[in-house]
């Protein structure tokens, strides 16, 4: 069963701020990029793999990295509201709900 951009069973809500999106990291992968969708404890996350060690805030950087470019936004639209240490990280990013709702529906079939 597909998720419509815009379902609950999506890692992404839209909210007043934009759009929400939830993000599984997984730091020091071999290649960087979209996984997919993959269950937690939370709900389902977008799975993020970074090349970069989840030390002093570098792999932060390269997951708002990856999701801007991936997105088309800015990485000053990307704001990381929970999960500074975690690998679970709740993100808001500032900018037209219906465009990255779009390009997250071609995000989730990884």
């Amino acid at each position: 069963m597909h998720a419509s951009p815009d379902n609950a069973e999506a890692p992404w809500k839209r909210s007043r701020e934009g759009v929400r999106l939830l993000v599984r990291a997984t730091p020091g992968a071999r290649r960087a990029g979209l996984a997919g969708v993959v269950e937690t404890a939370e709900g389902p996350a977008l799975a993020v793999k970074i090349t970069e060690a989840a030390e002093k805030g570098r792999a932060n950087r390269a997951i708002v990295a990856l999701l801007a470019k991936a997105l088309g936004v800015p990485k000053s639209a990307i704001e990381l509201k929970r999960g500074d240490t975690a690998r679970l990280k709740l993100f808001v990013i500032h900018a037209d709900a219906d465009m990255l709702l779009g390009k997250l529906g071609d995000a989730r079939r990884g």
